[in-house]
């Protein structure tokens, strides 16, 4: 099958790259570097193995040219590209907004007029400030003001959802949303606000863990490797289309123990450092509490279910995080 992933040289488009093509795919990716990096897709793109199955277009999603002609070449698109990370998405608002909701228009309108499967890599950010556990899919939404720019990245990735359902209603597109919850692993970085390589590579140094806020808000990670079985199990299945998705972990924990855990894990002399929020960001950031996904549906839908603990996903960062500042 030929498999076209936007923002492939990201950290999750560049996993998913990498089981496609172990699995025998012919993949192509599409990615402007905003975020991703070609240190990301590499090995692969040096494998000899991989030399005629594994194509790298280093071009925005918002190029029509570009799109139209891998759009054509493709069976199914992954859509994974997208303005990433708190702090990326508060210092760059209208680029963010711009690349969210523009780029999945184009994205859908190119596979509407191929009529290709396409998945739609949404976010748990639009469930907005509840404040109960789990969230589900047929959960209402609550957001912050417009004034707080933090919300606005949860409002166009809800807009993308919105999109690509009106394409399904309408135009009877194949589309399937996924609401992706707090994923990391190997090859994610700590420059966009992601708290795990964050710590981890505080905690490498011996710096203090600069925990924003008083540390009681709660969350659950998944590993890169679950969230990738989930994203193509549910693009591989014929019941799927036009619906939502939760793809997350299972173990909650509150951000200032898992700050401990990964002091512990690092055999690291770091200690917690409380940082108000309007000290560690810009006026327009609010905080969601806490986000724990019900993954029922995709469970009973796919036979998903997360496969790595919060422990051995630690492991797997710590080591990642030790080769990349070449500690030993």
């Amino acid at each position: 099958m030929r498999v076209l992933i936007t923002g492939g040289a990201g950290f999750i488009g560049s996993h998913l790259a990498e089981t496609l093509l172990e699995r025998g795919d012919d993949v192509y990716i599409i990615d402007d570097l905003s975020t991703g990096s070609m240190d990301n897709i590499r090995q692969f793109k040096e494998n000899p193995a991989y030399a005629d199955h594994f194509f790298v277009t280093i071009e925005s999603i918002l190029n029509h040219d570009a799109m139209i002609e891998l759009t054509g070449i493709c069976d199914v698109v992954f859509h994974m590209a997208a303005a990433v990370g708190v702090r990326y998405i508060l210092k760059h608002p209208l680029e963010s907004i711009k690349t969210n909701i523009e780029g999945t228009e184009k994205i859908l309108e190119l596979c509407n007029k191929f009529k290709k499967k396409v998945l739609i890599a949404s976010s748990s950010e639009v469930y907005g400030k509840h404040m109960h556990a789990p969230l589900v899919e047929t959960d209402n939404l609550i957001y912050g003001p417009s004034t707080k720019f933090r919300w606005s990245y949860a409002a166009s990735k809800l807009m993308d959802e919105f999109t690509g359902l009106a394409y399904y209603r309408t135009k009877g597109l194949n589309v399937i949303i996924t609401r992706l919850f707090n994923t990391v692993g190997p090859r994610q970085t700590g420059a966009y606000g992601m708290v795990i390589p964050r710590f981890v590579k505080q905690a490498l140094k011996n710096e203090p863990l600069t925990v924003y806020g008083d540390g009681s808000q709660t969350r659950t990670f998944t590993y890169v490797k679950d969230v990738v079985s989930g994203l193509i199990s549910l693009m591989d299945s014929d019941n799927t289309a036009g619906e939502v998705f939760n793809i997350g972990g299972i173990e909650e924990i509150s951000i200032v123990n898992l700050a401990e855990k990964i002091i512990r894990a690092c055999n690291s002399s770091s200690k917690v450092e409380l940082i108000p929020y309007e000290e560690a960001f810009e006026k327009d950031f609010e905080d969601m509490q806490r986000r724990v996904p019900g993954i029922e549906k995709i469970k009973d839908r796919v036979g998903f279910k997360p496969q790595t603990d919060l422990d051995t996903i630690l492991s797997n960062v710590i080591e990642s995080v030790k080769k990349r500042l070449s500690i030993t």
